[in-house]
């Protein structure tokens, strides 16, 4: 007999709502009409917060190939491992093992950081996470904005340098540098936008509220029917142009109040799949060390990538969300690994 099948994106929703209702893993399966087996591993994935890996057979690497290999990292500083073994046209290659072989020629610059969640921070995101538990994360709009500039984001250029080599020179540029801002949201396996901000402009309460009625609602929620207005719940940032007593008045009268106002806690970003789309548009933006005379450059290389990214991309981070909730259930409201 086959192996049965993963279970879909609304099955895992149905199982998560039934553990919020406080059934256990065996009254579950026989909801679900499952294995008890399967909720249980079901349960411990996501609060891993990854899949079960794979082992596949490891691809060797020739003499040949390896200094193909030094070549590449040399002529292309900060590239990932990835596109210095493509740059080689060596594929099959799993990420695990291209580090290995880097590591002996080169090294990582430039380590990300978070800022760090005190005990508050963590009770307010366990507190999120058991409100929004039951949820049906497709009708929820996922929003944020985010700042390209003409070099790569500030402190984000990373990647291998061969051992004995220094790190390129990142001049900072006295006249015509600066960035464009950029606004997207992402619901079920739609993307809204991106729209660019005007050049210039800095978002306060009014200038974010105008920007949203130019944009968001005169080009893409004024064309949604009324149920669908009815039931999608807008999802933004603590950030003071969107939490402003004027911000949530100005969309309480645009029938965007209570309910439909997801309450979003502090410090974050790590909870809100549109994160992970613009980790995905900026890999393609700045790929090979891109870099670009002018913000229209830019901000055109930005709606190319971001018209790259299909609906199953998409569909895949929003329905990331339970899994998420639970995984900052299990470690207490910390940083999750997404």
């Amino acid at each position: 007999m086959g192996q049965k099948k993963d279970s879909t994106g609304s099955e895992r929703s149905k199982i998560v709502r039934y553990l919020a209702e406080g059934c256990s893993s065996l009254k579950t399966a026989k909801l679900q009409k499952h294995d008890h087996r399967t909720i249980k591993r079901f349960i411990q994935n996501s609060q891993q917060g990854r899949k079960k890996r794979v082992d596949k057979p490891r691809r060797k690497i020739t003499a040949h190939e390896l200094r193909k290999v030094k070549r590449a990292a040399a002529k292309m500083p900060l590239a990932t491992s990835l596109a210095i073994f493509q740059s080689c046209n060596i594929t099959g290659v799993p990420k695990s093992t291209r580090c290995a072989i880097l590591r002996d020629m080169a090294k990582v610059r430039k380590a990300e950081r978070r800022p760090p969640l005190n005990k508050t921070h963590k009770l307010k995101r366990q507190d999120w996470a058991k409100k929004y538990l039951k949820t049906d994360f497709s009708k929820v709009l996922w929003t944020d904005e985010m700042r390209v500039s003409l070099d790569g984001p500030d402190g984000w250029a990373r990647g291998w340098i061969g051992k004995g080599q220094r790190a390129p020179v990142r001049l900072r540029r006295q006249q015509g540098g600066g960035g464009v801002l950029v606004w997207a949201g992402i619901i079920k396996d739609e993307l809204v936008g991106p729209f660019r901000v005007e050049d210039g402009v800095k978002l306060n309460s009014q200038s974010y509220c105008q920007f949203l009625e130019d944009t968001f609602f005169m080009q893409w929620y004024r064309k949604k029917s009324a149920s669908f207005k009815k039931n999608m719940i807008f999802m933004q940032d603590n950030a003071p142009s969107h939490a402003s007593k004027y911000s949530t008045a100005w969309l309480a009268r645009k029938g965007i109040k209570e309910e439909k106002l997801m309450k979003w806690p502090p410090r974050s970003p790590d909870l809100n799949p549109i994160e992970n789309l613009w980790s995905i548009i900026k890999c393609e933006i700045y790929k090979q060390g891109k870099r670009y005379t002018s913000l229209n450059r830019v901000w055109e290389a930005v709606v190319a990538a971001a018209r790259n990214v299909d609906g199953e991309q998409i569909k895949t981070l929003t329905e990331s969300m339970d899994g998420r909730l639970l995984s900052v259930l299990a470690k207490k409201g910390g940083y999750i690994g997404r």
